[in-house]
């Protein structure tokens, strides 16, 4: 058997991964003005980069928004479009111990796919991502460059932004703990830093996020849920999730490849059929 090349074709972003009997191969992203061209580029230099010749593909899968522009084959090879949520949970779950999950997909917006056993079902989704954390940054730190506003994030201090349990109660409240958020961006004054500001934006948004998911889960079994996406490899992910892990009792999970894993879900269709 060949490989299989997965790709999740974005507005401007294209993820590109090659499966094979030996498993992950080379992921890439590429960028570029519109989904058309940032899907060619990155297959053109994914081969050329990796040395794969095409008679070594056996099958291209398409997912994601921006593949619904691509309607003929790519670069002479017959293009297969699959559906996004089955390869967010399919990608999600690849090499997991994992049972039971939710999958957290955090791309401009964010989606949640409920996977138990080989059921794979979308169950909802919030319009809060990293399409947030851009439209924010442009108004309020006149920048929508993802890293720079993670720079400036890491300087800044969140206790000058939100309002927390402390600063409006002497003691925890059940469930509680003193440093819980109480209104992000409550604290907020007309003067506050622009890392401050970066701060506020991206606690707000993964916050969100995660409460989202948690409330989404209430009335099932599930409290494994699995971070996918650009957004899970913000470095704010690793202060945030675990202090909601251990106010709701629940896990928080980001998987090795987490922003391909999207692609590498619509390439494991290709074996799943």
């Amino acid at each position: 058997m060949g490989m299989t090349i997965g790709i999740d074709v974005g507005g401007s972003t294209t993820k590109i991964i090659g499966v094979d009997k030996e498993g992950i191969k080379h992921p890439m992203i590429v960028r570029a003005e519109d989904p058309v061209t940032s899907l060619f580029g990155a297959f053109g230099k994914y081969i050329y980069d990796n040395g794969i010749n095409l008679s070594d593909i056996e099958r291209v899968m398409l997912t994601g928004v921006g593949s619904a522009y691509v309607n003929q084959p790519l670069y002479g090879l017959p293009t297969h479009h699959t559906d996004e949520f089955r390869a967010n949970g399919l990608g999600a779950h690849y090499g997991s111990q994992l049972k039971d999950i939710i999958v957290v997909s955090m791309g401009t917006g964010t989606s949640f796919v409920k996977v138990e056993g080989e059921k794979i079902e979308h169950i909802g989704g919030i319009g809060i991502g990293g399409g947030t954390i851009q439209g924010l940054s442009r108004l309020l730190l006149k920048t929508h460059d993802i890293h720079q506003v993670v720079e400036m994030a890491q300087k800044g201090i969140i206790e000058n932004i939100d309002l927390q349990i402390k600063d409006i109660c002497n003691s925890p409240l059940p469930g509680l703990p003193l440093d819980a958020t109480a209104s992000t961006f409550g604290k907020a004054s007309a003067n506050a830093s622009m890392e401050d500001v970066a701060a506020g934006i991206i606690h707000m948004v993964l916050q969100s996020i995660g409460q989202s998911v948690i409330l989404a889960a209430l009335n099932s079994h599930i409290k494994d849920f699995v971070l996918i996406g650009n957004l899970a490899k913000l470095p704010q992910c690793k202060e945030i999730f675990p202090i909601m892990e251990e106010m709701y009792q629940c896990h928080f999970h980001i998987p090795e490849y987490a922003e391909f894993r999207t692609a590498l879900g619509a390439a494991l269709l290709n074996f799943a059929r």
